[in-house]
């Protein structure tokens, strides 16, 4: 048989074909490969990703960024629906063309707005432009438009992620470890795991994963378990009001603590993942060790598990 009419042929120009944005001509090369074998478990499953992505393109609303941001809105969707079919197995190809389909045409719509004009300077525009633009695996573009993303929104979880992430992709380590741990102190309710592409971050989340952490608590502990992993190793010196700000917040969440209030299981990692922070801070600016031991015994008392591994 021709090997561009085989099986593996046919799914090869699908999947060509989903990369340069033709989903008609990746569904006709998948429904010749259906009449070979229609039980073929990649061609099958290949199929059902592309008519539930075609489904949902066609309900896009009419504007230009609307369209863009439904797409992206859909990816997380799309791996609820991942999940119902029992997951990907082994068809990293096919997602990989799927993802490549999937960002390049959302970066269609984004990047007709971006312009000459004031919408270059519109942090949300630039953070999706950068989104998609890592999402096709442009990760140098993806840097550009991040970076102008954050010093926009320099306190935004999110953002701060998405550059962290590429420039781990990337392999700049060390930057990528500064911003994973910004990142996960200023909002990590606001980081989207699942559009994470990097083993550092992802590796990470595993492993903390595995300890019987999930949901919105893992997103929490992350950061926690970071440091003592020895992940988030590189740090930076803090500000006199970002230092106000920290004490502040610790405060507010000890009292919280204290009293009770529903979601402890959340304050209790966010307010180690403080303590933490005032450690460093105390031992980077060589303050009296008593500060520190102070601060440890506080985990003790909040947290003993953590407060073992980490004296370990």
């Amino acid at each position: 048989m021709d090997a561009e009419k085989s099986i593996e042929g046919l799914i090869q120009k699908a999947y060509d074909s989903l990369k340069a944005s033709d989903s008609t001509g990746a569904q006709l090369a998948l429904k010749e490969a259906l009449k070979i074998d229609f039980k073929h478990p990649e061609v099958v499953f290949a199929l059902k990703c592309l008519f539930w992505w075609e489904e949902r393109i066609g309900k896009m609303p009419g504007a230009p960024y609307d369209q863009g941001g439904f797409i992206l809105s859909q990816w997380r969707n799309f791996y609820s629906f991942l999940d119902r079919i029992g997951g990907p197995g082994d068809f990293d190809s096919c997602l990989y063309a799927v993802k490549h389909f999937v960002f390049s045409s959302a970066l269609g719509f984004f990047e007709d707005l971006l312009g000459a004009g004031e919408n270059r300077h519109d942090p949300g525009l630039l953070l999706e432009v950068g989104r998609c633009y890592k999402g096709v695996g442009c990760y140098e573009d993806a840097l550009k438009y991040l970076e102008q993303a954050a010093r926009f929104k320099r306190e935004d979880g999110e953002t701060l992620s998405e550059l962290a992430d590429v420039n781990a992709l990337l392999e700049e380590t060390r930057a990528a470890k500064a911003l994973f741990r910004e990142a996960f102190f200023v909002d990590p309710q606001g980081i989207e795991l699942r559009n994470m592409d990097s083993e550092l971050i992802l590796r990470l989340a595993g492993r903390v994963r595995e300890l019987g952490y999930s949901g919105l608590e893992l997103l929490e502990w992350i950061p926690v378990y970071a440091s003592i992993f020895g992940v988030f190793s590189v740090k930076r010196e803090m500000k006199l009001a970002e230092l106000g700000r920290l004490k502040q917040s610790v405060f507010t969440l000890e009292n919280e603590l204290r009293g009770g209030q529903e979601g402890n299981s959340l304050l209790v990692p966010r307010l180690v993942n403080r303590y933490l922070w005032l450690i460093d801070h105390y031992e980077n600016v060589h303050e009296d060790p008593a500060l520190v031991e102070e601060t440890m015994l506080k985990i003790k008392l909040v947290c003993p598990a953590v407060y073992e591994r980490y004296r370990n």
